[in-house]
């Protein structure tokens, strides 16, 4: 979604359906009253549950993934969605590659029709800190990578290329000639040729869903710079004890990765006309952190990856995981109509009294109610939302996390129908 005055594509590849979808959400997220409440499509394995797929085969099945997508939009009628193959369908590039950071469905004796399970583990020592501040790169390839994938494995044995100059960078093309090194790099060429695959079909069915009116709610995703350090490289035990025992070491370190998440997603989204940056939050959660170290460890490196994002004319898409309701007066320290706020539990009509003037809101009908709640119990909640969290725009209907693995047809029915009908503005 373009806020921009140029134009990256012709008119006519935009017909008035989506010009009036991309309208509503652009006009929210800049606290404006639209015509009626905006509602997003957006799961993991709902859609593809719904089409009948098991999540194995949502995971390995690119073309029936995008089939599921499409058949679900259509049928639901969302202002926006997304294309969930790079979350999901990454099962033959992972077995390729001998990707081990996370358990999936199928695979290794794990049951067909099960979610993935990330594995929390400590993939860089407290040690290394100051290795990742002082070269970064050259702590991914030859420390962390190799612990995360079979495939990656070899690349430890690569050189320091920075301490070499003049002769030396021809001298050491030697290290590229290592039989197990130029086997990894055959077997990265094979996950990447498995990669662009799943790529092309979800661009694909991204064009012909496109073609039908319907705008993404998202093109690029990221993460908190604790996030960063706590789920994916110091893992979650070892994070919160960085807290007392590496104090400055996590603080510089995060300060460091904060303009890299960043860059990775301004490259992500690139020209798409789609700007929205899809930004999950994990650790900053009331029942995890007290209110000083979330101020202190959480909220300023954040903040300038959101700061970063907003500069690049990117809407920066914050999930907040669990309750985060004793932060919303620390979060609202950002411009104003530039981001949007999704609460999974946080108390949603607390967020409007110090949050609606600030930020778009969307959430947060609850994933207990979506799975086993009734179609009257999701009506009348998602009335109440619209009635208080919808008053006068910056409100986008939507499940707690999006909608549950397990959710009822009846029940994600009932909260289309009820924004639809009961949400529209005088």
């Amino acid at each position: 979604m373009d806020r921009r005055g140029g134009r990256r594509m012709t008119d006519i590849e935009y017909n008035d359906a989506y010009k009036e979808r991309e309208q509503r959400v652009l006009d929210v997220i800049a606290l404006k009253q639209p015509d009626r409440v905006p509602v997003f499509l957006y799961s993991t394995f709902w859609q593809a549950r719904y089409a009948g797929m098991t999540c194995e085969e949502a995971m390995y099945d690119y073309e029936r993934l995008s089939a599921a997508i499409k058949d679900s939009v259509l049928e639901f009628d969302p202002d926006s969605y997304a294309l969930i193959h790079p979350a999901i369908a990454l099962g033959p590039t992972m077995e390729i590659m001998g990707y081990q950071q996370l358990k999936w469905p199928g695979h290794e004796g794990v049951s067909p029709d099960v979610s993935f399970q990330y594995i929390d583990a400590e993939y860089m020592k407290a040690a290394e800190y100051d290795e990742y501040l002082d070269d970064p790169t050259g702590f991914y390839l030859r420390r962390y990578l190799p612990r995360i994938a079979t495939a990656y494995e070899p690349l430890a044995k690569l050189p320091d290329f920075t301490s070499f100059f003049y002769t030396r960078l021809v001298h050491c093309t030697q290290s590229f000639a290592d039989p197990k090194v130029i086997e990894a790099f055959e077997t990265l060429a094979r996950a990447g040729r498995e990669a662009n695959k799943m790529f092309a079909e979800m661009s694909r069915v991204g064009a012909e869903i496109k073609s039908l009116g319907y705008p993404l709610c998202q093109s690029a995703s990221g993460g908190a710079p604790f996030d960063y350090f706590a789920d994916y490289l110091r893992g979650s035990k070892k994070g919160m004890l960085d807290m007392f025992r590496n104090k400055d070491k996590l603080l510089a370190a995060m300060d460091a990765a904060a303009p890299r998440i960043a860059r990775g997603i301004i490259n992500s989204v690139g020209d798409n006309r789609c700007r929205i940056a899809f930004i999950p939050i994990h650790w900053g959660l009331d029942g995890f952190m007290s209110p000083e170290q979330f101020e202190i460890f959480f909220w300023p490196s954040l903040r300038k990856v959101i700061m970063l994002l907003i500069e690049a004319d990117i809407i920066p898409n914050l999930l907040w995981e669990g309750d985060c309701t004793s932060r919303l007066e620390v979060i609202k320290d950002i411009p104003v109509g530039k981001c949007i706020y999704f609460f999974e539990r946080t108390d949603l009509f607390k967020a409007k009294e110090i949050l609606g003037e600030t930020v778009c809101l969307r959430g947060n009908v609850p994933a207990s109610m979506m799975t086993t709640g009734s179609p009257d119990d999701v009506t009348e909640y998602c009335r109440k939302l619209i009635d208080v969290v919808g008053k006068g725009g910056g409100f986008i209907m939507d499940s707690g996390v999006g909608i549950p693995d397990e959710a009822k047809t009846e029940n994600v029915k009932a909260m289309f129908d009820t924004t639809k009908q009961y949400g529209i503005y005088g």
